[in-house]
């Protein structure tokens, strides 16, 4: 018989862990090719959190900018939706790494940051858009 409770016991305790790792964040660093399959999804959001200046000057197309600096971070992040994918990336990666744990913090469900940022996406040749 105390066999058998331990057993139920040990069951129990699994399925608590396991639904509680599902419930988690997941931040994956994904590549500028991993990228532009996620960008074929409708709803996935992409978000540049470089300066308005840097954005100026060439960014992902369909992407929003969110100043990872700006005073104001932290309320705009917040109209996201946390139940969809969200891609992050600034010129390098520092910035999006910092924003990716903010989002976690948040409760976002599916976080993507962009190793190498726009660096790495230019170096591949890759479309930017700019302002005409």
């Amino acid at each position: 018989m105390k066999k058998i409770t331990i057993f139920f016991t040990l069951i129990f305790a699994l399925t608590l862990t396991n639904c509680a790792n599902e419930t988690q964040s997941e931040i994956k660093v994904i590549s500028p090719d991993e990228m532009q399959t996620l960008l074929e999804l409708d709803d996935v959001q992409i978000v540049d959190v470089r300066t308005p200046e840097e954005y100026k000057n060439g960014f992902i197309d369909n992407s929003q900018n969110i100043d990872f600096n700006s005073p104001t971070f932290d309320e705009d992040i917040s109209k996201l939706d946390k139940t969809k994918p969200v891609i992050l990336y600034c010129k390098s990666g520092g910035r999006s790494a910092k924003c990716s744990e903010k989002l976690k913090e948040a409760g976002f469900v599916k976080i993507y940051d962009l190793e190498g940022g726009i660096t790495q996406w230019k170096f591949q040749g890759l479309e930017l858009k700019t302002f005409n």
